[in-house]
C-alpha cells in the first residue's frame, strides 16, 4: 500500500475492473483453495473488502458412447452433505492444459478414453467471489477400460440415455453447475435440445 507523501492518503496498489485495490492479503490456505480479502474503492467512490475463493482451474467431460449414453458419477460430496450425480470433474495440475487434464481424470476416474474431443467452452462456477474456471470437453467414440481412483475417491458409474441426462438438468436432479452447463451445451452441439 502506498501513501500520499503530502496528505497521508492510502493510494491504490492495482485496479481490478472498475475497482481500486488498496491492500490484499491471504487470510486462508490449503491444498485446494485460498481465500484473499482485499480492501477496495468501490466504483462509487465508498471503501470496502471483497473476499475472493480462488480455487485451480478444473475440467469437466461429458463422455458419450456410440448408444448415445451418457457416463455420470453419483458421489457424495461433503461441501453440500450429500450425494450428486455429476459428470467427470476434475482439477488441473500445475502447468497441464485443460485437454490434457480433462483426458487424465477421464482415464482416472471412469476408465474410459475418446477418439474425439470437442472443446464447448469455459464456466465460471460463481462469479462474483469465486475464481475457478472449468473448461468442459465432449468426448465421443468412447473406449472403456480401468479406473485408477484415488485412495479418497469413492463413486458409482451410472450410464444412462444422453437424453434422459437432459431431463436430469431440466428437473433439478443433477445440480453440478459445471455439469447442467457442459449437458446443456453439448445437447445444443448435437443439435438434441
Amino acid at each position: 500500500m502506498e501513501k500520499n507523501q503530502n496528505a497521508g492518503i492510502l493510494m491504490p496498489q492495482k485496479t481490478i475492473g472498475p475497482y481500486q485495490v488498496l491492500s490484499t492479503k491471504t487470510v486462508y490456505r490449503n491444498p485446494w483453495i485460498t481465500v484473499r480479502e482485499d480492501q477496495v474503492i468501490h466504483p462509487g467512490g465508498n471503501q470496502g473488502i471483497f473476499g475472493v475463493i480462488e480455487m485451480k482451474a478444473g475440467s469437466t467431460v461429458l463422455a458419450l458412447n456410440s448408444k448415445s449414453e451418457v457416463f455420470l458419477i453419483k458421489e457424495f460430496k461433503y461441501g453440500i452433505a450429500r450425494e450428486s450425480i455429476e459428470l467427470m470433474s476434475g482439477g488441473l495440475d500445475s502447468a497441464e492444459s485443460a485437454i490434457d487434464g480433462a483426458k487424465r481424470e477421464l482415464k482416472e476416474e471412469l476408465g474410459l478414453e475418446a477418439d474425439k474431443w470437442i472443446n464447448l467452452g469455459v464456466v465460471d462456477p460463481f462469479t462474483t467471489i469465486v475464481r475457478s474456471p472449468n473448461y468442459m470437453f465432449l468426448a465421443i467414440g468412447i473406449k472403456e477400460g480401468q479406473q485408477n481412483l484415488e485412495e479418497l475417491e469413492k463413486l458409482e458409474i451410472i450410464k444412462i440415455p444422453f437424453t434422459q441426462a437432459i431431463d436430469m438438468v431440466m428437473r433439478s436432479e443433477i445440480t453440478h453447475s459445471a455439469s447442467c452447463t457442459c449437458i446443456l451445451k453439448a445437447a445444443r452441439y448435437l443439435k438434441i435440445a
